[in-house]
């Protein structure tokens, strides 16, 4: 039992920091518009799988870190992820009964709502947003969650994390 507890001690804070990993590397120019919100699915999934353990004020923490990674205005990954999180956790046993093409268009919608605080705080900013490199990450999120959440889940079951 105390190697289960160790193993999931570090599965979780390695899977985001994992997500952020994806999320920073370098990209083709063709490729950069279509990259999946890693970093939104990886803490979807775990506001969903154990809402006591990962929820609003670690969304908030990753976000501050991805905001001070990317350099863009202090709070703004912070503020999208809360809300996120916020929305995952008050309805986690809803998302889990769905299905996958189900459990994908939710993402897309979270995933949807993020791109949507961003363009909107570049436009208070005075910033003239790339909808392309906003909006396209929200089909290819959809197209990966039901793959990054079946391997969270083996890996949430094999570590014993509840």
């Amino acid at each position: 039992m105390m190697a289960e507890q160790g193993g999931s001690a570090w599965a979780i804070p390695v899977t985001l920091l994992a997500a952020i990993v994806l999320t920073l590397m370098p990209l083709p120019d063709w490729a950069v518009a279509w990259r999946p919100a890693w970093t939104v699915m990886v803490l979807i999934y775990w506001c969903m799988a154990v809402p006591d353990r990962v929820g609003i004020g670690a969304a908030w923490v990753i976000g501050l870190v991805l905001d001070a990674l990317e350099g863009s205005l202090l709070g703004q990954h912070a503020a999208g992820f809360a809300i996120i999180a916020y929305l995952t956790v008050t309805n986690h046993r809803r998302l889990r009964a769905f299905s996958w093409f189900q459990q994908s268009l939710c993402v897309g919608l979270l995933v949807a709502t993020n791109a949507l605080l961003k363009s909107w705080v570049q436009g208070i900013m005075g910033l003239t947003p790339n909808y392309a490199i906003h909006w396209l990450p929200v089909i290819s999120t959809m197209v990966f969650w039901p793959w990054l959440y079946l391997v969270l889940r083996d890996m949430r079951r094999k570590h014993g994390i509840v």
